[in-house]
C-alpha cells in the first residue's frame, strides 16, 4: 500500500510517505499524538468551561454554572478515556510483542 487516497505522496512531496512509510505509519504518529492533542483540547475546555462557571456565578444564572460545569466533567472524562486507551494499546504491545505505535519520527 503505497497510495493515500489514490495519491503517490513520496514522489510528489519528496518524501518517505508512500515509498517505505505508509498508512499504517499514519496511524502510528496520529496515534502517538494523541494524548498532546487530548491535553491541548482539555485545556481549552477547562478554560472555556471555567469562564461560563464564573459568568454565570456573576450575574446569579444558574443554568450557565451548571453548563461550565458540565463542560469541565465532559473534558476530564473525554481526557481520562483517550490516556486510558493509549495505555490499554502501550500495554497490549508489550503482552503481545508487536508494535501498534511505532513513531517514525
Amino acid at each position: 500500500m503505497n497510495k493515500v487516497a489514490q495519491v503517490q505522496i513520496g514522489s510528489i512531496f519528496q518524501s518517505n510517505w508512500g515509498k517505505t512509510l505508509g498508512l499504517g505509519n499514519l496511524v502510528s504518529v496520529i496515534l502517538s499524538n494523541a494524548v498532546v492533542l487530548a491535553a491541548i483540547i482539555l485545556f481549552i475546555l477547562i478554560v472555556a468551561g471555567g469562564i461560563m462557571i464564573i459568568a454565570g456565578a456573576g450575574s446569579g444564572n444558574k443554568e450557565g454554572i451548571g453548563k461550565g460545569k458540565a463542560a469541565v466533567t465532559a473534558a476530564v472524562i473525554g481526557f481520562v478515556i483517550v490516556f486510558i486507551a493509549y495505555w490499554i494499546i502501550l500495554i497490549m504491545q508489550r503482552v503481545f510483542g508487536f508494535q501498534i505505535i511505532n513513531p517514525v519520527f
